[in-house]
């Protein structure tokens, strides 16, 4: 999911139809005698002439609320892991650590590469989906209940170490790799849960859900867990402490994981009958092998190796605004959950915008979309720079005026028009060229390249703040300001680190004339892979 990017770096979610990452795969199907009935409208039937009554949404409410409950199972994770460099930038984690951190963000845009595996091995008697749905599920809910108990001493200050963020990365990724096995084994199993003429509205679980779970975990969860904000707006008597811990939290959706799985392996079965007739089950089988050769054919497409080589380097000038510029903010004060607060107002507008940008990408070249709204993408990363230069002389006693956040939404609006033009655009793109015969693989190779293309460059952006900036060491002489060990000597000695020039800055400048270089040279050859014949993007194997 990359359109949902915002100030408080959540590159972790990535949204896509409902079947992109169902790799080895092909589309479901009916059998025989009831494919062809629901294609020529039949509605009798011919063994015994009573009328066929077909599943409609109310007969699949069921269905279509677990499938929305799993989807929101899957993006509590995703959000708490989204609010964990927001709590770790409060406690001054050096940009090198939330660069190592930011590798949790990785398992879903990589997912393509063990999604063979999870259409291919499973054990038939309980279930091709749930033989990975449940187990996952498990393993999701009990290392919440072991980050329930650990997460504090993880986070914790002790000696001055700071947060252990190798072990906070290492679980974390773990939980990262889990949700986004669910997401295939669940993406796999919403295409036969649901009847032909309800299949549509798994998408739509696939959307809500995730975002109802990225919010919980992370915009309430922020919230309720900062004292300021409870004290505020939700207590009579001031207190120390939020409504919730992040232990509580976690502990809380570990037990939540564990009985909903219990019950879903239990209670929920993969076949079911509609009017005495089997549901849409049989799915057509292509081995792991099949796949990987599938992927490897449509690398090896001149347009297609030049399209995904435009991928993965379109986003570099846009890094420093997406991956930095909400940690910035942090440190400058902003609080964090104020911050997460401002996602909500954005809600109605990232609704809106797919449906309004789709009808200018709907076209033979959605890519021209793509192309005119880089520039403007680039400029607003100038205007995050100004904005964070700005916060520091607008901090008051009590807090930041409302103009400011007014301000800040304002600009955060702004971003997502662009970036959603940009995402729409590429979407539709892929749906244009991906070859029918094999579109499930194509898709999710054409997706997964464009996650991977946004991932790279934020991580090195994160990694590249510290050693970018400039700090002395005013008060001690002889001292330095270096490293974490030097900035203690200094301390110890009496000085303070004062920052010379924030990496931040020059990294903002570096990448947005990498982004007017890339957009003047390369923009323009990825607008002519539009001219390509559509020979040209079908893979040698179905030709």
């Amino acid at each position: 999911m990359e359109p949902s990017n915002s100030l408080t770096h959540k590159n972790g979610r990535q949204r896509k139809p409902a079947a992109a990452s169902n790799l080895g795969t092909a589309d479901m199907r009916l059998e025989e005698e009831g494919e062809e009935r629901l294609l020529q409208g039949a509605d009798t039937d011919e063994d015994n002439g009573r009328p066929i009554v077909r599943p409609g949404i109310r007969g699949e409410l069921g269905n279509i609320s677990l499938l929305l409950f799993l989807y929101v199972l899957q993006g509590i994770p995703l959000g708490l892991a989204g609010s964990i460099p927001l709590i770790m930038q409060s406690k001054s984690v050096s940009y090198k650590n939330q660069a190592f951190f930011s590798l949790v963000f990785w398992p879903f845009s990589l997912k393509l590469l063990w999604a063979p595996l999870v259409d291919a091995l499973y054990l038939s008697r309980f279930g091709r989906r749930k033989s990975w749905l449940v187990p996952t599920q498990y393993l999701l809910g009990l290392f919440m209940l072991y980050l329930s108990v650990t997460v504090d001493s993880l986070l914790q200050n002790e000696g001055g170490r700071g947060p252990d963020v190798v072990t906070l990365t290492g679980v974390f990724f773990m939980l990262a790799f889990l949700a986004a096995t669910q997401d295939i084994a669940v993406d796999g199993w919403a295409l036969t849960m649901l009847s032909r003429e309800n299949v549509g509205y798994a998408s739509t679980c696939n959307s809500v859900g995730q975002t109802a779970g990225y919010f919980l975990g992370n915009v309430l969860f922020l919230a309720l867990e900062s004292a300021d904000f409870c004290n505020k707006y939700l207590r009579m008597e001031p207190r120390d402490t939020g409504l919730v811990t992040l232990s509580d939290f976690l502990f809380f959706w570990g037990v939540i994981f564990l009985i909903s799985t219990t019950l879903v392996a239990i209670l929920k079965r993969e076949t079911v009958r509609v009017a005495g007739r089997r549901r849409v089950q049989e799915e057509s089988h292509v081995s792991v092998t099949e796949t990987y050769q599938q992927l490897f054919s449509i690398i090896k497409m001149p347009a297609v190796f030049t399209f995904c080589s435009l991928l993965l380097t379109a986003k570099v000038g846009f890094s420093a605004a997406d991956a930095v510029t909400g940690l910035k903010l942090v440190e400058a004060g902003v609080p964090k959950e104020q911050l997460a607060l401002l996602a909500v107002p954005m809600v109605p507008l990232q609704i809106l915008l797919p449906i309004i940008i789709s009808k200018y990408t709907a076209g033979p070249r959605p890519l021209d979309v793509f192309y005119k709204a880089f520039p403007f993408r680039l400029l607003i990363g100038l205007a995050y720079a100004l904005l964070v230069w700005w916060t520091p002389s607008v901090k008051q006693d009590g807090g930041f005026p409302v103009y400011y956040y007014a301000i800040v939404l304002l600009s955060y609006a702004l971003h997502q028009v662009a970036l959603y033009s940009m995402y729409v655009a590429c979407m539709a793109f892929h749906a244009k060229v991906s070859d029918p015969l094999i579109g499930g693989t194509y898709m999710t190779l054409l997706n997964t390249v464009t996650n991977l293309g946004g991932n790279w460059p934020s991580t090195l952006a994160l990694w590249m703040v510290d050693p970018l900036t400039s700090k002395e060491c005013d008060g001690a002489a002889g001292q330095s300001c270096g490293s974490a060990e030097e900035a203690g000597l200094c301390t110890t000695e009496g000085g303070v680190c004062v920052t010379r020039l924030d990496g931040y800055y020059v990294e903002s400048v570096v990448c947005v004339l990498i982004g007017l270089a890339w957009w003047v040279w390369l923009g323009k050859k990825m607008c002519r892979l539009q001219d390509q014949s559509p020979a040209a993007w079908r893979c040698r194997v179905t030709r």
